[in-house]
């Protein structure tokens, strides 16, 4: 974990001063009360679900796709509560760049932290395989306090968010790599470092399969499977959930290392790896980060799903 001093001198100019009052203001919030906090996201969640048709009609049509069997009111209300908990992860971002660990490590249960110790205590390297919940970044601060690791994560637009995000993360964690330098994480594995990826993004054809995702032919990335073939490390699923909106705790759930993976074929790791996250989602559906657009490349032959009629 570095303890470099974040360097302020590239970001001074005038056309970052929005940015700079933006990270201000948010990291002034994690001084309130949770609950506060999470009605303040929530508020903003809402006001997202009004201002911006355009990633409510993404919202809207992730979840017509993954939850069919909802009629259009149950939908419509799953829609509604996903914005609000995109709102609140806002928050829960804030708290994990800025929050003291003496307020945060009360918040967090965790289930089969043995299966990650376990799986580290072979000396192989583990991929603690993940998905894009909302409060992915907290529960990631969460689980540090009881076992450090490294991330990886993709490279923001904007250089201030990207260099803050970088210092943030490496104040935090063992290192944090692109998720495209294949190299620095298998090095990182080989020296049994657990390494926190997420493979629930749509990067379009490269190094893909179309796997049933929530029933859904989905764009997935096979790159655990490589990973997992190149390195030897193990792979131990994990996945958080915010178990309310006011009560302040999450629950972190670590599956046993994945036996007989990668097992060769990609579609089949792919399709065992896609079902664990379906699983998870089921359990706090607004929790899932419905914002992107998961299911933006088709297999051959099918429309775009995102386009409007």
């Amino acid at each position: 974990m570095t303890k470099e001093k974040f360097d302020f001198k590239p970001f001074l100019g005038p056309k970052h001063w929005p940015t700079w009052i933006g990270l201000i203001i948010l990291s002034s919030f994690t001084f309130l009360p949770y609950r506060l906090q999470m009605a303040i996201g929530r508020f903003l969640g809402h006001l997202s679900y009004a201002l911006i048709p355009r990633r409510r009609h993404i919202v809207e049509t992730n979840i017509q796709l993954a939850f069919p069997e909802l009629n259009d009111d149950e939908q419509k209300k799953l829609v509604k509560k996903t914005f609000a908990s995109t709102g609140m992860g806002i928050f829960e971002t804030a708290m994990a760049w800025w929050g003291s660990q003496r307020r945060l490590e009360s918040m967090v249960t965790i289930n089969g932290l043995e299966h990650l110790q376990n799986a580290l205590a072979q000396g192989k390297g583990v991929i603690l395989l993940s998905a894009h919940f909302t409060s992915l970044e907290l529960s990631g601060r969460l689980l540090s306090f009881s076992q450090p690791f490294q991330v990886t994560y993709k490279r923001a637009h904007n250089p201030l968010m990207e260099a803050v995000l970088r210092y943030s993360r490496k104040k935090h964690f063992i290192d944090a790599i692109n998720t495209y330098d294949t190299r620095e994480m298998i090095s990182a594995l080989k020296k049994n470092i657990a390494t926190w990826y997420a493979m629930d993004q749509d990067f379009g054809a490269r190094l893909h399969v179309f796997a049933p995702f929530m029933g859904v032919p989905t764009c997935t990335l096979v790159t655990t499977s490589k990973l997992a073939k190149m390195s030897g490390a193990l792979v131990v699923p994990y996945f958080p959930k915010r178990l309310d909106d006011d009560c302040c705790k999450y629950e972190l759930t670590i599956h046993p290392a994945l036996e007989n993976f990668p097992s060769g074929d990609d579609l089949v790791d792919t399709t065992r790896l896609n079902d664990l996250i379906t699983q998870h989602v089921k359990d706090a559906p607004d929790q899932y980060m419905w914002v992107h657009r998961r299911f933006k490349t088709r297999p051959p032959g099918e429309p775009d799903v995102y386009t409007k009629l």
